[in-house]
């Protein structure tokens, strides 16, 4: 069953975030993920959520969205990000 990871991204320091770019595809890929939407357009429709950045990810299934966001490629690259922006991150399974 596959798995969504949802971000909300605020970028603080756009040069620094640059540094977080290369590095995510890579991660993302290796454990069978790929960008659902990566920071287009977005549109409030209910209540008074306004997210300046919004990425969706798909995994093959819970597990491996896991194991993507606790392996050492992707350690990598949110210790580029750190200071850069704030995060907010869920997981939610898919039917």
């Amino acid at each position: 069953m596959p798995a969504y990871v949802i971000v909300e991204v605020e970028v603080l320091d756009p040069a620094a975030f640059e540094r977080y770019k290369p590095l995510a595809p890579p991660a993302i890929a290796a454990y069978g993920g790929r960008y659902v939407a990566r920071g287009g357009r977005t549109e409030t429709l209910e209540g008074d959520w306004s997210p300046s950045r919004l990425v969706i990810l798909e995994f093959p299934s819970l597990e491996r969205a896991r194991e993507w966001w606790s392996s050492d490629e992707y350690t990598k690259a949110r210790e580029a990000r750190r200071g850069a922006a704030n995060v907010r991150m869920v997981c939610v399974e898919g039917v």
